[in-house]
């Protein structure tokens, strides 16, 4: 329900919304939530409207939306608005991002920034955490020893490297490959959102827990996260295990293979019966 704000934080609001829209940060959104918690049931949806489960996964859906601003102090056009080829789009993205020194990040060793890479008008996206020292190196995500696992998930899904597009939460290496803080998830994953935006995917897969709860602000262990659908602005997004992950614990290949298969259902590609390697 819309609501008069008062004339003095009107003008504080504006004020800050101007910084940000400086900043390039255009999205101001936040999960729907009951008590405290994003909402989580059987109830009909857009792809689901009987409220029956799906049958490419058993588990309840979680829907995660925008929130609906209350004026028009919130709305702003993007650069890349009314541009209908996602590939030009991306490319005024990425010079809206420019250099980027929006938080610290770029003052702690990093040597470039890490866009994304891939298909702009692909039906699958996959969103990992962060650069690590080989994408700072070449400027491309998911190039090192986890990328090459990544290309064999893709592989094994019957679909090519070049045929998704991979991007992560975070554009700059941390440093030493830390895990990125919640303020840098924060300044940066706006960007990401708008080349999910720009792409508008059939199915996102979240890769690993920082890149899931970043994009879905839920605060839960992957036992939790995997094995149901979200709507994820109208998109059907996944969760599974990062690759990095992968390399330090084989075992949970085949579950991440069976991630895979619910995707691979989804988008209608022919399940092989072997599992990824």
């Amino acid at each position: 329900m819309s609501r008069t704000l008062d004339p003095s934080l009107r003008r504080q609001l504006a004020d800050r919304i101007k910084f940000y829209k400086e900043l390039g940060i255009y999205d101001f959104y936040r999960p729907s939530v009951r008590g405290g918690q994003a909402e989580i049931g059987t109830g009909p949806s857009d792809s689901n409207p009987a409220g029956n489960e799906p049958s490419s996964m058993t588990s309840p859906t979680v829907s995660v939306r925008a929130a609906e601003p209350e004026d028009n102090l919130f709305s702003a056009p993007k650069p890349e608005a009314g541009v209908s080829d996602p590939r030009r789009a991306l490319q005024i993205i990425r010079e809206d991002l420019g250099d980027c020194t929006r938080c610290r990040l770029h003052k702690q060793g990093r040597k470039q920034i890490v866009f994304g890479v891939g298909n702009p008008k692909t039906d699958l996206m996959f969103v990992g955490e962060a650069p690590g020292a080989d994408e700072d190196e070449q400027g491309e995500p998911f190039v090192g020893r986890a990328g090459q696992l990544l290309n064999n998930m893709i592989k094994a899904m019957g679909i090519r490297r070049q045929d998704v597009y991979i991007a992560n939460i975070i554009k700059c290496r941390p440093p030493g490959n830390r895990v990125p803080e919640r303020d840098e998830c924060e300044t940066c994953s706006p960007f990401l959102l708008r080349q999910i935006e720009a792409i508008r995917p059939k199915v996102i897969v979240a890769l690993g827990a920082v890149a899931a709860k970043s994009l879905l602000a839920l605060n839960a262990p992957m036992a939790e996260l995997r094995g149901r659908w979200y709507d994820f602005r109208g998109i059907k997004l996944a969760v599974t295990y990062h690759p990095a992950f992968l390399l330090r614990d084989p075992r949970q290949k085949k579950e991440a293979w069976k991630d895979l298969q619910r995707v691979m259902k989804e988008l209608g590609l022919t399940v092989p019966a072997t599992h990824a390697g």
